[in-house]
């Protein structure tokens, strides 16, 4: 019912109970403000540290835009006690992909740049801003821990290693080996949820569509993604074109238009300029430059002038892969060709057992296994190579640990052989140690002073975080 009558002053009660006949008031009670009194009198206080917690939780809890990264106040001080740096380049990126990419992007960072690090402050960016509760962080096996322990120590982010199938429903920061996540008993848990972010580290091996890798990340419900690589390009411009379709499906279109209008050949892009601005909305790519604020590299090529055995031996070789390689015949494939040129040039000790099996199984060719046969009985004379004369040398100049990167395991055995004849520690890292292996291996070389030198495959140092090493031969 609805009344033009205006309450002027004061009525009785009388009056009231007469316009409205049908109001009962309620009346709530409560304490809080007596308690408060009370505690008040009393002196009992929170403690400064209290206080200053949750008057930062009130500051989050400000309606504040992207102009300003939340991350850069929260944990200066905790960078500070940990002597932790930041790089302009690093601050800029996660404004980028927070303020204009909306939390999807590729971090095409050269190596070295700290990729890892910029998808650290954009996820604890959106943490601290509420819109990421539940994120997975996909890695290769071997870079697990190192990713766990990143995340800990220099963002105060607390992950779970997943092994277990339920694992995924009960934690909400997850790190997993994608090996381990598409197993199907895992992907079962997976894809009843929903992961505010998603983050992939070497996400260059999510390249073709065709793998299982690929669908898998891709069936993943997701609202933020970053894939982290640097070698968002490798063989063709396909791969980038597939990466950038898991990112955001259809920013590039089908590929048939894609190709039309900026591939000239699966290698050679065209419109180039075009091709940058839309790559730019999607992708971030820093490269080293003297105005980054890192330590100078310092890079010398040394070379080498081997013995003549081994220069007899090498140009022999080269022949007969040459020669074989061109004939294509007795049943012998390229690829063992050029295994055997590429070992060669590592050492004699990596080729040597190539040529063995050579001379042993050329499909019962009589003139191949002669030659390969000859080729191992002159490889068996070199005792030692000139490049591992330079190798002792510089190690025994260096007063800082060295790290040694050779591409096989027969050169790795011989380096390390001839390190420890000369008096040097050292640890071997390769693909063949299990991660609490690759762990304690990384853990002895920085903490035990004792070892010198660590001798590392390509295969088993790809990720790994060694900058507290300043010396590095490739071997």
């Amino acid at each position: 019912m609805e009344s033009n009558l205006t309450l002027k002053n004061t009525i009785s009660p009388d009056q009231f109970n007469h316009f409205f006949p049908n109001f009962k008031p309620q009346f709530e009670e409560s304490n809080q403000f007596a308690d408060f009194l009370i505690n008040m009198r009393r002196k009992k206080w929170d403690n400064w540290d209290a206080f200053k917690l949750h008057y930062h939780a009130e500051e989050l809890a400000l309606n504040r835009g992207f102009e300003e990264l939340l991350v850069l106040s929260h944990l200066q001080e905790h960078w500070r006690q940990n002597n932790f740096l930041l790089y302009p380049h690093q601050v800029d990126t996660a404004q980028k992909v927070i303020s204009e990419l909306r939390g999807r992007a590729i971090l095409a960072d050269e190596v070295g740049l700290g990729k890892t690090i910029e998808a650290g402050m954009i996820l604890k960016e959106y943490i601290l801003r509420g819109l990421v509760k539940r994120f997975l962080i996909l890695v290769p096996a071997a870079l697990c821990r190192q990713w766990e322990a990143e995340l800990r120590e220099k963002f105060a982010i607390s992950t779970l290693i997943a092994y277990r199938e339920w694992d995924w429903s009960h934690c909400q920061g997850l790190i997993a080996s994608i090996d381990t996540a598409k197993k199907e008993c895992h992907w079962q848990e997976i894809q009843k949820l929903y992961f505010d972010m998603v983050i992939v580290d070497e996400a260059h091996k999510l390249k073709n569509t065709q793998t299982k890798n690929w669908q898998f990340v891709n069936n993943i419900q997701k609202k933020y993604f970053l894939l982290l690589t640097a070698t968002p390009l490798q063989n063709d411009l396909k791969e980038l074109f597939n990466l950038i379709t898991l990112l955001k499906p259809g920013q590039l279109g089908n590929y048939r238009n894609f190709k039309k209008k900026y591939a000239v050949d699966k290698r050679l892009p065209k419109n180039e300029p075009e091709l940058k601005r839309v790559l730019s909305e999607v992708m971030i790519r820093n490269r080293h430059g003297a105005n980054m604020g890192f330590t100078k590299r310092i890079v010398e090529n040394i070379p080498i002038e081997l013995t003549t055995l081994e220069r007899t031996l090498y140009d022999d070789i080269t022949a007969f892969v040459r020669e074989n390689f061109l004939k294509n015949k007795g049943g012998l494939g390229s690829l063992p060709l050029l295994t055997l040129q590429r070992e060669i040039c590592s050492s004699t000790f990596a080729a040597v057992l190539t040529l063995y099996k050579l001379a042993q199984n050329m499909d019962e060719n009589p003139e191949i296994q002669q030659q390969a046969g000859s080729l191992f009985k002159l490889a068996q004379q070199v005792k030692q190579n000139s490049k591992m004369v330079v190798v002792e040398e510089l190690v025994k100049k260096t007063p800082e640990k060295v790290i040694v990167f050779t591409e096989y395991l027969g050169t790795q055995s011989y380096i390390r052989s001839r390190l420890e004849q000369a008096g040097f520690l050292t640890l071997a890292f390769d693909g063949h140690l299990s991660t609490s292996k690759k762990e304690l291996t990384k853990f002895q070389f920085k903490q035990r002073p004792e070892y010198r030198v660590m001798v590392c495959t390509e295969s088993g140092g790809e990720g790994i975080n060694l900058q507290f090493c300043n010396t590095m031969i490739n071997y």
